[in-house]
């Protein structure tokens, strides 16, 4: 235990990486970034002090890979470890392979992880203490099935010796719960290399409250209050507040007195985070501990002005802490929202990528923690996290006033997003009213997606068309974000007849632009009978400002290497492509694998294929499960389209596939 630290190698990638490189580099602490060659090019690599390469892509080769961590901690003479959150922040070997190599572990004890950051023994142990706690076992595949059913339905499926909702599942019917237990077991082994699941009774609506803790190597322990995370999907947090708008003082002090008591009588160090579910009644029951930082930590950090991992490298250096419980308070109100690489219309399916466009909103009381760079690929391989934002306000009502501006301002070209999503989740009325649960996604998305259509749909599709038409035909932007050419080819040759129409597919409609006149930063156009006049005021870097009869409008415009441009405009994206050019990449296509009957079925994005359920020769019907593609930590079924016999399988398991990859081939049956 304890020792100057002088050096961390930081076993974790992306957003967790940059900000501990941060602290770091402001305590005059140096750093060791490792990376896979799929992350060669991530923020992290060029901000750390030093960088090692540890592999290609497999986790269980790089970023999972005890044994070369230490390896390249010994190497660089690195004083300690901070392993971030996930990957192997959890994982006992990992302090314990510390502490044998003699570097400081930043984070609790292995000892104290086996306990803690397992589901089963945490609750084994907190039952002990006399905090409140939900019933639930574990055991084999039957053992499980016969809990279900015992328990009663619905039951939470969760991998012990996990976190971060991966894995996890709510069963609603018998009938589901063995391929549930199944799926459960492999997403366990795939991350935390335990298959062990755990099956508790699941409450109805509860809302997730957790506290954070810190508890040094002198028996000190405090917490600096809590964290509301009731808004999620796939059981995943993506909304976490503090304050929670939820708690009375009476009900706060009781939760945070539960949760020191957590700490203290398992002897917890450095930061860990405590985890309740509470019901309608605001009765709280135990849940987990998580054994780290949290995602989540920057709005703990925003309230009480406490850098945490500033703490973490304190504590492990052995010193006490300096704060006292005290001295903490809640100032004002923060609320963090997780930008995602996902489609929220189809199920928050991952959407990996290369991204045409990054802009990031700016203004106080704002904070963006990311890993990546404007022109990074999202990749396939990762969690689909972008980044953080979080907002601060002096109340509730102030930090969603910013959080929605923010927001509003926040442009991500080339991929699909869950901006517009948060957006109006943000702006929903049972949201504003704290009227949440952590099934409120489950309830409410369907609503929310039909009132982001709706919002759009009231926009004149003629305004955004303008701002993609004075980009396309007055000078286009290339990937370095300048524009080409101060004129466009019109000015210098002059026209050879008096107008020339255009066809454009603007989201889902083709519509017929006739082109009257461009000179300089003026275009006249005509759609239908509609005549409009464009005035350019500015036009650089993928940023159009124009006027339309005196009224000003922006949007921002980029385009993909198919030509297909996004279009920002009033907060909402579109899309649109001129279809009178024709691109390279659709003169280059051929006919399809199996002409136009499409009698395959392919991979919706780049992944793994880590289990295939059917036999080449074998009949499927329509919607039988044919295999499973894991992309972005989600495990995306491949299903039938029609009745058919499969007459070849292209893939095994542990093959990687591109996005659009022949899967398998199958004759129809009428």
């Amino acid at each position: 235990m304890g020792g100057m630290i002088k050096k961390i190698l930081i076993a974790n990638r992306a957003e967790i990486a940059v900000r501990i490189i941060r602290t770091a580099k402001k305590l005059g602490i140096r750093s060791v970034a490792v990376y896979s060659q799929v992350d060669r090019d991530a923020l992290h690599v060029s901000m750390a002090d030093e960088v090692v390469c540890i592999g290609e892509i497999e986790l269980s080769d790089t970023y999972l890979n005890i044994g070369k961590l230490i390896e390249v901690a010994l190497s660089t003479g690195c004083d300690a470890i901070h392993p971030g959150y996930g990957f192997l922040a959890e994982n006992p070997l990992f302090p314990d392979a510390c502490e044998e190599a003699g570097i400081i572990f930043i984070g609790p004890t292995g000892k104290v992880m086996r306990t803690m950051g397992n589901k089963i023994s945490a609750r084994e142990f907190v039952k002990n203490t006399g905090v409140p706690i939900t019933s639930g076992v574990t055991g084999k595949k039957e053992e499980l099935l016969d809990a279900g059913k015992r328990i009663g339905l619905p039951v939470l499926l969760k991998a012990a010796a996990g976190g971060g909702g991966k894995g996890m599942r709510i069963v609603h019917h018998e009938n589901e719960l063995e391929e549930a237990i199944e799926s459960t077991a492999r997403q366990a082994k795939a991350y935390f290399g335990d298959e062990t699941v755990y099956i508790e009774k699941y409450l109805e609506n509860p809302r997730h409250i957790e506290f954070q803790i810190l508890g040094d190597h002198h028996g000190n322990v405090i917490h600096l209050f809590e964290r509301e995370c009731s808004i999620q999907r796939r059981y995943q947090k993506i909304i976490e507040e503090s304050p929670s708008p939820t708690l009375t003082p009476e009900i706060r002090a009781g939760m945070g007195a539960a949760s020191v008591k957590i700490g203290k009588e398992i002897g917890y160090t450095n930061a860990g985070t405590i985890e309740f579910l509470v019901d309608k009644d605001l009765n709280f029951y135990f849940l987990e501990m998580n054994t780290r930082i949290q995602v989540e930590h920057p709005v703990t950090e925003l309230v009480t002005g406490i850098d945490m991992v500033e703490e973490q490298i304190r504590i492990a250096e052995g010193k006490e802490l300096t704060l006292k419980q005290a001295d903490i308070l809640q100032r004002g109100h923060a609320i963090e929202c997780r930008i995602y690489a996902e489609n929220p219309e189809h199920d928050f399916q991952p959407s990996p990528g290369h991204m045409t466009l990054y802009r990031e909103p700016e203004g106080p009381c704002i904070r963006i923690d990311k890993g990546i760079r404007p022109d990074t690929e999202i990749k396939s391989t990762f969690d689909p996290m972008i980044s953080k934002l979080i907002t601060w306000g002096n109340d509730r009502d102030e930090a969603i006033t910013r959080m929605g501006n923010a927001l509003s301002e926040y442009i991500i070209h080339g991929i699909k997003t869950n901006i517009a999503y948060l957006q109006a989740l943000v702006h929903h009325p049972a949201f504003l009213e704290n009227k949440i649960s952590t099934g409120f996604c489950d309830l409410h998305t369907k609503d929310i997606i039909a009132g982001i259509h709706n919002e759009k749909n009231k926009i004149n599709r003629y305004l955004p068309l303008t701002g993609y038409l004075a980009c396309e035909l007055s000078g286009k932007h290339n990937g370095n974000s300048q524009v080409i050419g101060a004129e466009n080819i019109w000015d210098e040759t002059g026209f050879w007849r008096n107008s020339m129409n255009i066809r454009v597919q603007f989201e889902n409609e083709e519509i017929l632009v006739d082109i009257l006149k461009i000179k300089k930063d003026r275009i006249e156009f005509r759609i239908a009978d509609t005549l409009m006049m464009a005035d350019t005021i500015v036009r650089r870097d993928h940023k159009v400002a124009f006027t339309i009869n005196g009224s000003n409008f922006t949007a921002w415009v980029s385009e993909n290497k198919e030509h297909t441009a996004s279009i920002t405009f009033q907060g909402q994206l579109f899309t649109c492509k001129r279809m009178d050019i024709l691109t390279e990449s659709e003169f280059a296509s051929g006919p399809d694998l199996h002409g136009s009957d499409h009698n395959h079925v392919c991979s919706p994005m780049p992944g793994k294929v880590i289990k295939v359920e059917v036999k080449e020769g074998e009949e499927v019907r329509k919607g039988a499960l044919l295999m499973i593609v894991e992309a972005m930590k989600m495990e995306n079924k491949i299903v039938s389209p029609a009745n058919a016999i499969i007459s070849e399988i292209r893939v095994k398991i542990n093959d990687r596939v591109e996005a659009d990859t022949a899967l398998i081939l199958f004759d129809k049956i009428e």
